[in-house]
């Protein structure tokens, strides 16, 4: 029989192969119990792990059965904790993390990434949000299938619109689909500002802000005054998408927001006729990259037609087929992000009272 110690460094030793990374860097809590001589570990993730919950269950028994353990039994489950934001902005009580996609330009697949990752994480047990921070050129709402006004309970806040188990909210539910936005910078922000703070979100593990092209005011705003815990950029392999995820990658790095990562978008293309695989934006840019800046490379998705058309339909693919391998592919990269922010510092600040000088 293994002690507990043993127990322990056998499980924070284990390679989560979904994610790739040791449960140790992730800062799981384990507990070992006593029953009627069997041990019972119970391991607590701070990443959602529901689609392979069971595998990681018998992977993590048969290493502890190979240590030595004769009768043990192991029991994996999530709780997703508040990480650190940037020094001087306040965490929301009702979001725990907020994740920011970025892209630095567009047509990269920035929104529909946004919304399949949001999607993918609420698979893997999740409680999720999308906050579409794209003013000028809201998409969210058609990606989501989502086309309606969000209720309001008391004339001042917004209950977010409900979507495939996630919750949403956007621009684009409050004005018509083909309205443009003629609004100057301070319009926009304070848009932004209230979109996130007047909408009644409903206890987040992650909300995911997808945010607009470039790296002017949105961006701006959302380093400033809204506590983000991390950053995701997709990006094509192509040099011009490349550069301008440079650019993404720099802005956040001065605002001292982590980036847990890469998307490569559109990485290759497999003809539906012949199968013929071919590299159409280049090979490998994301790669070099996340080498360059020792980023992670969170995963590559490819150039499918079938992405475009669930996503124009208002139907996401890891909504419309959940076992086809996009939707897999999208589910990787959930665990990989999810895995990436729990290696980041936790949130003490609730911890710490507040204290109150007062005159006598």
């Amino acid at each position: 029989m293994l002690d507990n110690a043993q127990i322990k460094q056998i499980i924070n030793d284990f390679q989560d192969p979904s994610t790739e990374i040791k449960l140790g860097e992730t800062n799981p809590g384990i507990m070992v119990a006593e029953e009627s001589g069997k041990q019972i570990v119970s391991v607590v993730l701070r990443y959602p792990v529901k689609g392979y919950i069971d595998e990681l269950n018998q992977s993590l028994t048969a290493a502890l059965q190979q240590a030595g353990a004769d009768n043990v039994n192991v029991v994996v489950s999530s709780e997703i904790i508040k990480h650190k934001v940037q020094q001087g902005v306040q965490a929301l009580d009702n979001i725990k993390n907020i994740i920011a996609v970025g892209s630095g330009k567009g047509g990269v697949g920035k929104s529909t990434t946004s919304a399949n990752l949001a999607l993918a994480l609420a698979a893997e047990g999740a409680s999720v949000g999308v906050l579409d921070a794209d003013i000028y050129g809201p998409s969210q709402p058609r990606m989501l299938g989502a086309n309606r006004r969000p209720e309001s309970p008391d004339g001042k806040s917004m209950n977010p619109v409900d979507s495939y188990g996630i919750q949403t909210m956007s621009i684009g539910f409050l004005i018509d689909e083909e309205e443009p936005m003629i609004w100057r910078g301070p319009m926009v922000t304070q848009a932004l500002q209230q979109l996130l703070g007047e909408t009644n979100w409903k206890d987040l593990d992650y909300l995911i802000i997808d945010l607009p092209p470039g790296t002017g005011d949105i961006q701006l705003t959302l380093s400033q005054k809204v506590p983000v815990s991390g950053a995701v950029i997709v990006t094509t392999p192509q040099d011009i998408s490349l550069l301008d995820a440079r650019k993404a990658y720099k802005m956040f790095e001065k605002v001292k927001v982590p980036v847990l990562g890469i998307v490569e978008n559109m990485s290759t293309h497999i003809c539906s006729k012949c199968g013929h695989e071919e590299h159409i934006f280049g090979e490998g840019g994301g790669k070099r990259m996340a080498e360059q800046y020792n980023l992670n490379l969170l995963g590559s998705l490819p150039l499918d037609i079938k992405i475009r058309e669930d996503a124009d339909s208002g139907k996401p693919s890891v909504v419309t087929d959940p076992d086809a391998d996009i939707s897999m592919a999208y589910r990787h990269i959930a665990r990989r992000v999810g895995a990436r922010l729990a290696m980041q510092s936790k949130d003490y600040s609730a911890a710490f009272p507040n204290i109150v000088i007062k005159n006598d």
